[in-house]
């Protein structure tokens, strides 16, 4: 079964990234929720990245606010799909998250990274469905039933 490793830099990020914990399990896709970040504990990411692929991940979902290194972090040292979910700050502004939006989306050349909207984890999980559909059957007839549910 496919799995997918859903990182954040902080214990203060898991409340946002709830729906995409949800989104996964109603899916049927296995998957790890880890706390790491860029910043705090480098060498950690840089382990977990290099090693993923050969730890049965297929897709990643990295989240993180602010300069949002996470998902850049990681998808330089795997060579496995990366998804970024940039955070906003809770209570904060309408434009909160947009400096973690603009630092995901600006990827240099040859290190590209999947770019979700601010606080957007449900999509995140979906796109790692979208992504897995195309391996695993059971995963691809899992989604078409999520999304005709979803429009009935």
């Amino acid at each position: 079964m496919p799995r997918v490793a859903i990182l954040t830099g902080s214990k203060s990020d898991l409340p946002v990234l709830e729906p995409c914990v949800q989104t996964l399990t109603e899916l049927g896709i296995d998957h790890e929720l880890l706390v790491m970040s860029a910043h705090r504990s480098p060498a950690r990411v840089q382990q977990f990245a290099a090693t993923a692929a050969d730890s049965g991940f297929e897709v990643i979902i990295a989240a993180a606010g602010m300069a949002a290194h996470l998902p850049g972090a990681v998808a330089a040292w795997t060579p496995l799909p990366v998804i970024g979910v940039p955070l906003g700050q809770p209570g904060a502004t309408a434009v909160s998250g947009l400096d973690a939006l603009l630092s995901i989306a600006q990827m240099p050349p040859g290190v590209p990274v999947g770019c979700m909207a601010v606080n957007g984890a449900r999509n995140a999980a979906l796109f790692a469905a979208a992504i897995l559909a195309l391996k695993y059957p059971a995963v691809r007839q899992a989604l078409e039933r999520f999304r005709k549910e979803q429009s009935a």
